[in-house]
């Protein structure tokens, strides 16, 4: 008699493999790190920079007066502090000697430094010394460089004077004490300031550009100056741009160094919008027309500063 046999199934285990995983999660917690990251930063910006800029803003539309530090009262005033700083005649001569100063401060510093680091480039002795000494006016603080050059620069007493005295060229020249030669003085005092920063970047720009377009140039008989006007200089120019920018940035708000070496005068001669900020904010104890000159600075550095950052995406494209 056949047997028939009933094979028992049994049912199949529920599977024990673990989900996978939600990028929608994965992202957001991504997300998150990057801002955990990021937050510092903007705090910092928004406490240091930000809340200055806007409390000056402000400012510069109220009556802002050292009562106002006591009572904690400062009317607003509407425009009546711009209106008041824009028909004084002596805004506009600021705004005149801080574009005269910072474009012969730049073009100075820039053409010396360019001609410096391109002597340094080459190998000779005491190279590296003679490139240390270039770089104390630069680690000099500039109260301190404004003090030594008033005392050179003096009319009776200045050893510049005496030197061209000696030399009998004439020795009476007012280099402070003139209206007309004080903005020239102040500017090469800065020039002298600013060529150790120009020469340094320069000079790391020149060790970047590579020989082999040097020597190519020279096999195809190129002149040194043809040489340097079109191989060198559109491969310095990323680091012509940084320069110019911040010597631009560094030069037009520069205050120190003009009220060491002529407090803004004689007659208002080196009077800029930084020393004017000043004068009205910390002797005259008008804050809010201070804070309009500070305005104007920041609004000259901003149109600049998209200018060139335009500038650079169109190099870019």
């Amino acid at each position: 008699m056949p047997t028939s046999t009933v094979s028992a199934r049994t049912p199949a285990k529920a599977s024990t493999s673990p989900a996978a995983p939600d990028p929608g999660r994965i992202a957001r917690r991504r997300r998150l790190t990057q801002w955990g990251f990021v937050a510092p930063a903007v705090v910092f910006m928004l406490l240091f920079f930000g809340y200055p800029l806007v409390r000056n803003v402000v400012m510069s539309f109220q009556d802002y007066t050292p009562k106002t530090f006591f009572t904690g009262e400062a009317p607003f005033n509407g425009a009546d502090n711009w209106s008041n700083v824009f028909q004084d005649a002596l805004f506009g001569k600021a705004l005149w000697h801080t574009l005269v100063f910072t474009a012969g401060s730049l073009l100075g510093q820039f053409c010396i430094g360019l001609a410096l680091a391109v002597f340094f480039s080459r190998r000779f002795p005491l190279n590296g010394v003679l490139r240390s000494l270039i770089l104390l006016p630069w680690l000099v603080p500039m109260v301190v460089s404004g003090i030594v050059w008033r005392r050179i620069l003096d009319q009776d007493t200045g050893v510049l004077n005496s030197f061209l005295d000696t030399l009998g060229i004439g020795g009476h020249t007012p280099w402070l004490t003139s209206p007309e030669m004080a903005l020239l003085s102040v500017i090469l005092v800065n020039i002298w300031i600013g060529i150790p920063f120009n020469m340094v970047i320069l000079y790391g720009g020149l060790q970047e550009i590579p020989k082999e377009l040097h020597e190519a140039a020279a096999l195809d008989g190129a002149s040194a100056w043809r040489t340097f006007r079109s191989v060198t200089l559109p491969m310095l120019k990323p680091v012509v741009t940084v320069v110019l920018v911040l010597g631009f940035m560094s030069t037009v708000k520069i205050l120190d160094l003009i009220l060491a070496l002529t407090d803004g005068g004689p007659a208002d001669a080196t009077q800029t919008l930084g020393t004017l900020t000043y004068q009205n904010s910390f002797v005259q104890l008008d804050f809010g027309a201070g804070a309009v000159v500070g305005n104007v600075l920041i609004l000259i550095s901003a149109v600049f500063a998209v200018f060139y950052l335009r500038a650079n995406r169109t190099e870019g494209k």
